[in-house]
Parts: C-alpha cells; structure tokens; sequence
C-alpha cells in the first residue's frame, strides 16, 4: 500500500521548470565572432542563469529563423553579416536602427520582436570611456562611407557635431551619405583628407586599411591639431599604425576593441535584465582571444 507521506503525482501535471533565458548570435559565417566570449562573461560575473550561442543562417533561412525566434527559445538575438538589412523588414526598428539602415540586435517587448543598431552606443561609449570630454568638439573627420560609418555619422549627429567631413575613395558613396544625413555632414575627395586635418578634433576610420592583411592607411596624423582625438574602428591588430602614431603624438585613442565591448552592453541588458559593465579583466580576456596564434 500506498505510504500517505509520499502523495502520488500525476507525471500528465507535472510543470517542468522553465528554461533559462538564452540568447543567439544570427550571421552566415558566424563562427569567428567572440559575442560568445564576452556575454558568457557577463553571465557568469552576474551570476545570472542563461545562454548565448552562435547561430550559422543562410541567407535563404534568415526569415524563417527569425520569424520562429521565440519558438526556437531565444529572448532576442545579435545580428552580424550579411544579416544586418535583412533583419529590419523582419523587426520593428527603432529609430537608430532606421537611420543607419541595419540593426544589429533584436530583442522582444510587448510581444513584438524590435531592433536597434548598438554600433551608435558602442562607438560613443568607447570614446566617452577612453577620451573623456571628446565631444566638446564640434568638428570632425570621418573616413569611409560604409555601414559602421553610418553609425558613426549618426552617433557624431547625435551628440551635436556641427561639421562632419566625410572622405571616401568612391566620392559618390559619400555624397550619398551626407544627403541623407543633412546639412552637418560634407562629402570629401580622398585627396582632401590633408586639408581638413588641421581642423578636425576628432578622427575616425571606419574603413579596413590598416587591419591585418590590408594595405595600411596613409594619415598624416601630425597634421592634427593639439588635442585631438584618434578612433579606430579596427580591432585587429589591436594597435593599428594609425593609433600607433597618434599615440606617439600623445593624443588621445579610441580602439575597435572598446567600441566591439561597448556595443555589446544594451543587447546584454535587454535579454537579461541587468546591464553589464565593460571592465578591464573583460578586456583582458577578449585580448588574449584575438592575440592567440
């Protein structure tokens, strides 16, 4: 008989416990990204229950995927190459989102599936970290007209910048840019780039010269005025000869390694619940990740 200590359970009833929150990271290849590394950091130093995983989709997959987001079991998601316009017609974008014209973290609120470009609040976070006081400036040089420059055209807009140069090598791509963003922003022909150098408080490249395995990029950074600030949106090598010589110069730097930890923070926040700090065991981590042979 039956003991009365020991109620019988009806396995048809049994509630299971709810599975911890788990996030994903959406690219096609995605393999190399070290999204993995730093929010499974944040996990573990927060003692918070929860998962990130990198997700390889195709692009022919891309809908179906993140349309049954939530029925695969992820809160929300990063988004990398060649994802990141895809994704908007698949999301309500907010108006970062809408501005650069790709996002590059979806999450849920209110049962809709949203998305931001945390690349803006990456870039601005790094710098406020590195160069407290950046943006006292109100001018500023950027080079390339590529995705991460719109983030960054709109993130300089955002904290008041009154006169953004824009050089490109295809001159067109930069006209086009600086339409669309207004007045504040100028096109520039590459060959130009010397003239407004004395000018610009702020330099930013936003193009791939100088990462490993690229040709480097010809600056003149001595051409800066006292007191300017030098950012990198390249993170491999960590120092590239551009900040190496601005360094020299002892001007202020901002490295793509900082804006790629910033920009990590809001997404963290959104499917978990706090919002993480960018430290320096952090970074020291991620460092000894790419510096490995």
């Amino acid at each position: 008989m039956r003991s009365p200590a020991t109620p019988f359970r009806d396995p048809r009833n049994v509630t299971s416990a709810p599975k911890p929150p788990a996030a994903c990271l959406i690219g096609w290849p995605a393999a190399h990204s070290r999204s993995p590394l730093i929010h499974h950091y944040w996990l573990r130093t927060l003692g918070i229950a929860g998962g990130y995983v990198i997700e390889a989709v195709p692009p022919g997959d891309l809908r179906d995927f993140v349309l049954r987001l939530s029925l695969r079991g992820f809160v929300g998601a990063n988004v990398t190459i060649p994802h990141k316009e895809g994704v908007l017609a698949l999301s309500t974008p907010d108006a970062r989102a809408r501005a650069v014209g790709a996002a590059n973290t979806l999450w849920f609120a209110d049962g809709e599936l949203r998305s931001t470009n945390t690349d803006v609040e990456g870039f601005l976070g790094n710098l406020d970290a590195s160069a407290p006081g950046w943006d006292s400036a109100d001018e500023a040089l950027v080079l390339g007209a590529g995705g991460s420059s719109r983030a960054v055209v709109f993130g300089l807009l955002e904290r008041g910048f009154g006169r953004i140069h824009l050089a490109n090598r295809t001159l067109t791509r930069a006209e086009e840019l600086a339409a669309e963003f207004g007045p504040n922003v100028h096109p520039l022909v590459w060959d130009g780039i010397n003239d407004v150098l004395p000018r610009a408080k702020l330099l930013v490249n936003t193009t791939s010269l100088g990462m490993h395995g690229q040709p480097a990029l010809e600056v003149d950074v001595a051409r800066l005025p006292q007191g300017a600030v030098v950012a990198d949106l390249v993170y491999v090598p960590l120092v590239t000869p551009l900040l190496a010589a601005a360094r020299a110069r002892e001007l202020k730097t901002a490295d793509g390694l900082g804006m790629l930890l910033h920009q990590a923070v809001r997404g963290f926040e959104l499917w978990f619940g706090q919002r993480p700090e960018v430290t320096a065991e952090l970074r020291a981590l991620v460092e000894a990740d790419l510096t490995k042979t």
